[in-house]
Parts: C-alpha cells; sequence; structure tokens
C-alpha cells in the first residue's frame, strides 16, 4: 500500500540503485566477498588449461538479466540471446578447448547497448576499451545493475497511469484489511477529528487557524458541518508537534510530505515578516520596485535557506539579514537620489526584524494567520482554478505560497478520496446536536 502510495502521490519517485555507507561493515564485508569472488574466477582462468565453470555460471546469470530485460514483441532479440548464450553449447566448446569467452563479451556487450537507457550509453562504451576478462565481467555486472534500476523505474512510469485509475480503491481496501486485523487502527485519526470539532465549537484557536470553510455560525447552530471540520483539522496538521504527537493513521504515509509542507510554511512566514516589516520602512520609491523588490527577497531566502537544520539560529540569522537588509535599502536611496536612510531608522528597522524571531510577534503571528486563511479558502474551492486572492502582506511571497497550496490541496484532496468514508462515520459520532 506505501509503495503504491508512494508512486501515485509523488510523480518524481525513482527507484535508486543502493549505496553503502562508507566504513561501515555492511560496505566492508560486501568488498572482501566480492573480492574473494573474482579472485576465484581470475584462477579457475589462469589455469592450463582454463577452468570455465564459474565463468560458465556468470554467462547464465548474465543470460537471464538480458532476458528480463526484453518486452513480449522482443521475438529476434530473444531468440537471438538464446542462441549464442546457449549454455551447454558453450559447456561443450569449453570441454573442447574451443571457447572464445572474448567473443561472447563482445556480443553481451553489444545486446547491453541495445536494450540500455540512452542515459547508460557511455557505461556501456567504455565495457569495450576492457580488454581483460575479470575486470570486464566485474564491470557488466555493475552496469547491468544500473539497467535493472532503470528498467524498474520504467515500470513505475508505465504502472503509474494504471495506479492513478485504481489507486483509490486499492489504498482503502488495502487499509480496511488492515483495520480488519487491527481494530485500533483509526484511534488517533478519531482524536485528531474530535479535537479539530472541539477548536471549532469552542473558537478555542480562533487566532491561531481560520475555521471557515462552510462552518455555521453558532447563532445558527452550535455544530459545524462535517467538511468544515475535514479542513481545520487537515489546517492543524501543518502546526503539528512531530515528536509529542503521534499522526493520525490515515495521513501516516504522508507524515514526511506534511513536515516538509509545515518548514516550508515557517520559513515563509519569516520571509513574508520581514519583507513586510522592510518595504513599510523603506521609501515608497524603491519599495515598489520590482528589481529591489526581488534581490531583497532573495537574499533573505538564501539567509533562511537552513532554517529547517538543527544547528540553525534564527536570531543570528535574523541579526544578518537586518545589516544585509539595510545595506541593501541605503544602496538604493543613494541610487535614485532619494533621501539616506538615518541611524535611527536602521535601528529600527534591525530591532523588528529580530523581534520575528519570537513567534508571538505581532508581524509574524499576522503573516501565519493570512498565509492559513489562504489555505483555507483554497481547500473551500475543492482545487479549483484561479486560485484564490492572496491576503494583503502576502504580495511578495505570491508564488511560493501558490506552490506550497497546490502541494498541500493535491495532498488532501487525494486522502479524502480514499478515507472520506471512515472520516464521514467518526464525524456522524462527533457532530451529534446537544
Amino acid at each position: 500500500m506505501a509503495l503504491a502510495h508512494e508512486i501515485v502521490v509523488n510523480g518524481d519517485f525513482r527507484i535508486k540503485p543502493v549505496e553503502l555507507p562508507e566504513d561501515s561493515l555492511e560496505k566492508r564485508v560486501k568488498e572482501i566477498v566480492h573480492k574473494a569472488f573474482w579472485d576465484c574466477l581470475s584462477v579457475q582462468l589462469s589455469e592450463d588449461p582454463p577452468t570455465y565453470d564459474h565463468a560458465i555460471k556468470l554467462v547464465g546469470e548474465i543470460k537471464e538479466t538480458l532476458l528480463s530485460f526484453l518486452l513480449p514483441g522482443h521475438t529476434r532479440l530473444r531468440n537471438q540471446i538464446t542462441e549464442v548464450l546457449d549454455l551447454d553449447l558453450i559447456k561443450q566448446e569449453a570441454e573442447n578447448g574451443a571457447l572464445d569467452i572474448s567473443k561472447l563479451a563482445e556480443f553481451i556487450i553489444g545486446m547491453m547497448g541495445t536494450l540500455c537507457a540512452p542515459a547508460r550509453d557511455e557505461e556501456v562504451k567504455k565495457l569495450k576499451d576492457i580488454k581483460e576478462i575479470v575486470p570486464l565481467f566485474r564491470a557488466i555486472f555493475s552496469v547491468l545493475d544500473l539497467m535493472k534500476v532503470d528498467m524498474a523505474n520504467f515500470a513505475v512510469t508505465s504502472i503509474r497511469p494504471h495506479l492513478m485509475q485504481q489507486s483509490v480503491e486499492y489504498e482503502r481496501k488495502k487499509f480496511q484489511q488492515l483495520l480488519e486485523k487491527q481494530p485500533n487502527s483509526l484511534d488517533f485519526v478519531t482524536q485528531w477529528l474530535e479535537e479539530a470539532a472541539d477548536d471549532l465549537m469552542n473558537q478555542k484557536y480562533k487566532n491561531a487557524l481560520p475555521a471557515g470553510g462552510g462552518a455555521t455560525s453558532s447563532e445558527d447552530s452550535p455544530m459545524p458541518n462535517p467538511v468544515a471540520v475535514q479542513n481545520y483539522a487537515y489546517l492543524k496538521l501543518l502546526k503539528w508537534d512531530h515528536l509529542q504527537k503521534p499522526f493520525p493513521e490515515t495521513v501516516l504515509m504522508d507524515q514526511a510530505r506534511f513536515q516538509e509542507l509545515q518548514l516550508q510554511l515557517e520559513q515563509l512566514t519569516i520571509l513574508g515578516a520581514v519583507l513586510l516589516v522592510s518595504f513599510s520602512m523603506a521609501a515608497p520609491g524603491i519599495s515598489s520596485q520590482a528589481d529591489f523588490a526581488e534581490k531583497l527577497k532573495m537574499i533573505v531566502k538564501i539567509l533562511l535557506t537552513d532554517m529547517h537544520l538543527p544547528s540553525f539560529h534564527l536570531k543570528d540569522a535574523l541579526t544578518t539579514i537586518g545589516e544585509k537588509v539595510c545595506l541593501e535599502v541605503s544602496s538604493c536611496l543613494a541610487l535614485c537620489g532619494l533621501t539616506p536612510f538615518t541611524a535611527e531608522k536602521e535601528a529600527v528597522l534591525k530591532g523588528q526584524i529580530q523581534a520575528v524571531a519570537n513567534p508571538d510577534d505581532p508581524i509574524r503571528r499576522i503573516m501565519d494567520s493570512r498565509i492559513l486563511i489562504f489555505l483555507e479558502s483554497y481547500l473551500a474551492t475543492g482545487h479549483q482554478k484561479p486560485l484564490p486572492t492572496v491576503p494583503g502582506g502576502l504580495g511578495p511571497v505570491q508564488r511560493e505560497l501558490e506552490e506550497v497550496a497546490i502541494k498541500f490541496v493535491r495532498l488532501v484532496n487525494y486522502n479524502k478520496l480514499v478515507f472520506s468514508p471512515y472520516y464521514d462515520v467518526i464525524l456522524s459520532k462527533v457532530l451529534v446536536p446537544p
């Protein structure tokens, strides 16, 4: 279920060759065993007369690998491989001293060149320059391993459209099987939806998260509708404490994606707050210049790049950002022939930028709230174009915010398609009028 979900949700999903960590025990063991394996082949081929038992087994493996790359319509290639790499015939030739191992290697390399992806052409071409049999066989197996990965990724690409058509039913069916084996597999989902419903009804987090999306007012009814609760619940995932709270079971396969979106939004909140403060302090003549605004945004973005790392210190970064912003504003004022920045104004701007480090900073809270309002509005539209109007103050980060919103809503809508029947049952019990 997880693999099928990853293929459908992640358009960039690729199978990658296994790379063992340097100096790891596993890597050292692998190197030792491989060396012993190839040394054994080298000894056999160096005997007089040469012993080809080991080499013939390798040819058999290569034959099976090449055949596995063929599609049903590749009849001619299949016949070629079967005829030239006929193991019984090769054994007879070896017994009679008539085996030309170099000729077999030449055919194998030619066939690899025919079947490989264009990206492997250069690696296959290099095989022709290797003259010694053992290093050549070793290199052939190395390239074949890469071709196997290419073939697997080709299969993933081919199967994706079919999975897209059936993935919703497939995932729901698999989850139902899990639920039958483990009846408590919806415990955290129930808790998550109950909290969202309570928050909406009590308006506990009115200033932290938007409560729109179809919620009725308390005058009409104390009960929000199920769509409002679901949308609110998804927004809560963007404020999740991943270290302290278990993630709901139905979104568990996307936890890493929600975490990434959460980090991107935190960075956007800081970026937006810094730009809002900077542009409000700068003269209107320069803050409206597209080149200046874009340059300032790029500088701040670069200095916030490592914000997700444990070693990152926001206060220190904002101190540096304050210095850079003041420098850029002063430079632009001078170029435009406007009144230069006074030392007092510089100190105020630096102080306001540094204040953004505090989660309770009013500017930061405003940016955070407006970002969530925008995401909630987009959720409520059902992923229709065009996107909702960006709230005031978010103009400088509009492009980045829309990119995050599209990813978020796509993720949410797919999750709704799969699991909404379960959510509806839970909410029918939670949203009971008094």
